[in-house]
């Protein structure tokens, strides 16, 4: 049986799973590892930022991306935290919070 050429999860899951596990990638690397263009990450980002999920911050001469749990875009999704559609490790710590193993992940 040959490989399927879809997915499960969107670009815009794998960009989110990026940033979660190495904050500080750029988007040439994340682009790299996930096979679409870095004007495609770009785009992404920005959507991700515009709609809540991705908070964007300088680290010296570049950027540090935090991801946010953030409300689902459809009701049948509401069960769902983003750190587990991710494979996150999200355990609580500091303060119940749930931190990604890289402390990118934030409530």
């Amino acid at each position: 049986m040959s490989e399927p050429t879809w997915s499960f999860l969107t670009n815009h899951a794998y960009v989110l799973r990026c940033l979660a596990l190495e904050p500080e990638m750029t988007m040439r690397e994340a682009a790299e590892r996930i096979g679409i263009t870095e004007r495609a990450v770009q785009r992404i980002v920005t959507e991700l930022e515009e709609a809540g999920y991705l908070v964007r911050q300088r680290s010296g001469r570049r950027n540090r991306y935090l991801v946010r749990e953030g409300r689902p875009r459809r009701a049948m999704d509401a069960d769902l935290r983003l750190a587990e559609v991710l494979g996150i490790d999200d355990s609580p710590r500091l303060g119940g919070r749930g931190v990604s193993r890289h402390d990118s992940f934030v409530d």
